[in-house]
């Protein structure tokens, strides 16, 4: 079968050459299109069904609404895990499925069972609905909502929670790829009703009646329509609330045949909802964020460009004095990324194709046997976006071109040496006579070394398979890695049964062949050298030998053991992030006051460029922590901008001693990336 394709090959080289330009086609087009990403995605398969509750505790929170949604979800099929928080006025149940059940199953049986698990929850307490469909990672733009100087006075913490939630949100949500856009901070606006008990029993009146009254008169009614002549008119009755005046003109009752309002028995003001989370920003006091939260699956530099573009044209939508400011930004993070995975495949690629032409003796040679490099990659690239596996720094970053090009340096160079055998022989022929015989060599080559190439190939693929069976977290992270290089390896040995044969016998023929080189002679000197009087010595001195590998063994194995490990790559992602805790029981503005005054320490720092802390839970509770827990994200300037000649690390240690003033405050420095890693690992 084999010797078959090799044939194939080099007698048909202009199918396998089209087929060569397909494979090209095919890996660049799945280049453009495949998602990327900064690091994998390790969340698992889950569902959030979150029910707030602005009234319950959280004893009554867990006895109430959690346990009755839990009970409705445990017989779901599929479900591996279920997890719960409960919190004063929340409640957060994570159902953690099966991966193989798929995404949009899984919240299909979840929204079915929603309705058993509303029945048993009393009316009034609290309607549970499901999460958005995005992952612990999705949180890929953050930005907020400012008054430019001069304007402050004009727009407070209410007015621009107005404008984020009215019209930034409602503009965003169009973008595709973005499920969510999730505000924190500010005062979410409400009209107040605030009684007055005396004025209220005074007219003999209770609070059940006043709610009536400001229900019944809070709506629009259909009167059908009536036909006149030959015009036909819609009856329809307008009672919709339009003004803090439509409220308090409201009619109660009458007494004595004087109307009874709202206004006559309390006082109508604007307020704001009770807040589970607020937001503070460079030691200034309250701000309002925005976080875009990302389909899951998408690809994320799609969404982030679609999402730039849309909010520059919401920007100019805007009322005067209202910016839009990005704090968090993952194209910075991806860009890096990316950019020390090419870095790194670029210079590994050259070092390998130096190394080729070096040691094989010929430029022709080593180009060739290079050329594989990237048709590896291209058919990886293929392979990946068709099973939907992102490039990210764990699938790409473990690339080995010295393996793949394993086989095709064992066919051109036993190649190389037949030609050089027959090298004045093929000189006499002319070149019409010289290329049946040199696809003659090109096949024996190929067909008398495919063998020992496939084996050694194999060999490296069947020690990805334990890889493929890691299950969690773990497979989560390395699967991928270990299927692009599977990916790589199957399409290297593809090439070469086919492109290697049938290239070497069309160009590897040249003026050059059978003529020695500094190649041929560093070779013959490595073996003459150092090689052969190594092989006696060993063979002479077994026992020695025998124990010294013992003892190396040994050594790998101690030094192994106490070398520490990390389960990912560290990546410098270019900021900070602070998981700060105070004590159960802070409120909400002794909060805001540590944590201006933690902003401000930080902004200090010349190498800061701004600080934002999320207290809380947000208005999407899907990390539901209580008030006391705050994220702190520390927006660094460029690298190449700092005054000082710090490291990250120093610059970290500088940090945790200034804020070790703050009493009462804990906090454990990282950065949004690894700390999103570090909670989906908890």
């Amino acid at each position: 079968m084999i010797n078959q394709i090799i044939s194939f090959s080099i007698k048909n080289k202009l199918i396998i050459g089209l087929f060569t330009l397909l494979l090209v086609g095919w890996g660049i087009y799945s280049l453009l299109n495949i998602p990327i990403n900064a690091v994998p995605d390790i969340t698992n398969n889950q569902v959030q069904v979150i029910t707030l509750s602005e009234n319950l505790a959280a004893q009554e929170v867990e006895q109430y609404i959690t346990q009755p949604v839990e009970l409705a979800m445990s017989n779901l099929p599929g479900v591996t895990d279920i997890r719960s928080v409960s919190r004063f006025g929340l409640s957060v149940v994570t159902v953690v499925f099966e991966d193989k059940m798929g995404m949009y199953k899984t919240r299909q049986l979840v929204s079915e069972q929603l309705k058993e698990a509303e029945d048993n929850i009393e009316p009034g307490l609290g309607k549970p609905r499901m999460g958005p469909i995005s992952t612990g990672l999705g949180e890929i733009y953050q930005y907020t909502v400012e008054a430019k100087p001069g304007y402050k006075d004009k727009y407070n913490a209410t007015k621009l929670r107005t404008i984020q939630d009215w019209i930034i949100k409602r503009q965003l949500s169009g973008v595709p790829g973005v499920v969510e856009i999730n505000s924190v901070g500010g005062y979410l606006k409400q009209y107040e009703i605030a009684v007055d008990p005396n004025q209220l029993n005074s007219y003999n009146l209770t609070i059940a009646d006043l709610y009536e009254a400001v229900e019944a008169n809070n709506q629009n009614t259909g009167g059908g329509y009536i036909e006149k002549g030959s015009n036909l008119y819609y009856v329809r009755s307008r009672g919709l609330v339009g003004s803090i005046d439509d409220i308090r003109k409201t009619v109660i009752t009458t007494r004595d045949g004087v109307p009874v309002t709202v206004g006559d028995v309390s006082t109508v003001q604007i307020g704001h909802a009770p807040r589970y989370g607020a937001a503070t920003m460079d030691g200034q006091g309250e701000t309002v964020i925005g976080v875009v939260m990302m389909l899951r699956g998408a690809n994320s530099i799609d969404v982030i460009d679609a999402v730039k573009n849309r909010i520059a044209e919401i920007q100019k939508s805007l009322p005067e004095g209202v910016v839009i400011r990005p704090f968090v930004d993952r194209t910075k993070l991806i860009d890096k990324t990316t950019g020390t995975i090419e870095e790194n495949l670029l210079i590994g690629g050259t070092i390998v194709i130096l190394a080729l032409v070096f040691l094989l003796g010929t430029l022709r040679a080593g180009l060739i046997v290079a050329s594989i490099i990237p048709l590896s990659l291209l058919f990886a690239f293929g392979m990946m976006d068709a099973l939907g596996i992102s490039a990210n720094l764990m699938s790409l970053g473990a690339m080995d071109f010295g393996i793949i090009v394993d086989g095709a340096v064992i066919i051109v160079e036993f190649m190389a040496v037949q030609l050089t055998g027959n090298n004045d022989y093929l000189r006499k022929l002319s070149r019409r006579k010289r290329q049946p015989e040199l696809n003659d060599i090109a096949f024996h080559s190929a067909s008398r070394m495919m063998n020992a190439a496939t084996f050694g190939q194999i060999i490296i693929l069947i020690v990805f398979i334990p890889i493929l069976t890691l299950q969690g977290v773990e497979g989560k992270m390395f699967i991928p890695m270990a299927l692009t290089f599977a990916f790589a390896i199957l399409g290297a040995m593809i090439l070469c049964l086919t492109y290697i044969p049938m290239i070497s016998s069309l160009l590897l023929y040249g003026k050059s062949t059978g003529r020695k080189n500094i190649g041929d002679q560093f070779m013959e000197w490595l073996d003459k050298v150092v090689y052969q009087p190594v092989i006696k010595g060993a063979l002479q001195f077994k026992s020695p030998v025998l124990v010294g590998a013992v003892i190396l063994l040994g050594l790998a194995i101690f030094i192994f053991l106490n070398m520490g490990g990390e389960f990912i790559p560290k990546l410098q992602e270019g900021d900070f992030a602070i998981e700060t805790h105070m004590p159960p029981g802070t409120s909400l503005p002794e909060m805001e006051q540590s944590m201006g005054k933690l902003e401000k320490i930080l902004l200090g720092f010349p190498e800061v460029q701004k600080v934002v802390s999320r207290i809380g839970a947000a208005e999407v509770p899907t990390d539901p922590d209580g008030i006391e827990v705050d994220y702190v994200t520390i927006v660094l300037k460029p690298k190449n901008r700092w005054k000082s000649d710090l490291s990250y690390e120093e610059l970290v240690d500088k940090m945790k001693k200034a804020i070790s003033v703050l009493p009462g405050v804990s906090g454990e420095f990282s950065q949004p990336i690894e700390l999103r890693f570090n909670e989906l690992l908890s």
